[in-house]
């Protein structure tokens, strides 16, 4: 089972080291999970939900926006072990409200240091 707890993530494709992208750090206790993020367009976000079996992540997300916007959602992600270590994870993702939307998306782990 991946241990999720301590690690990071951002959009994959993009440097997390620039200050434009969020950067989200999980933690993780038995199968809860829980993380904080921030960064470009985030001012807050936080999820929380579970680790399942097959290493598989669902959970409910809530952020504010850099405009004060609100949002809210559901996402289900699955995990791709990478050729150097670190793990992608392949987000599907439901937001609801007024920006209703769904849609799919990657992050990749940044390596530790």
């Amino acid at each position: 089972m991946i241990d999720y707890d301590g690690r990071r993530f951002s959009p994959a494709g993009h440097d997390p080291g620039d200050g434009e992208v969020p950067v989200a750090s999980y933690r993780q206790h038995g199968d809860l999970l829980w993380a904080d993020f921030s960064g470009g367009r985030v001012r807050r976000g936080s999820l929380t939900g579970v680790c399942r079996p097959d290493d598989t992540l669902e959970f409910s997300y809530t952020m504010v926006l850099a405009d004060g916007s609100l949002i809210a959602g559901h996402c289900e992600s699955t995990p791709e072990l990478l050729p150097d270590g670190r793990i992608r994870l392949h987000e599907r993702w439901e937001r609801y409200g007024p920006r209703a939307a769904t849609g799919v998306s990657q992050l990749d782990e940044i390596a530790p240091g």
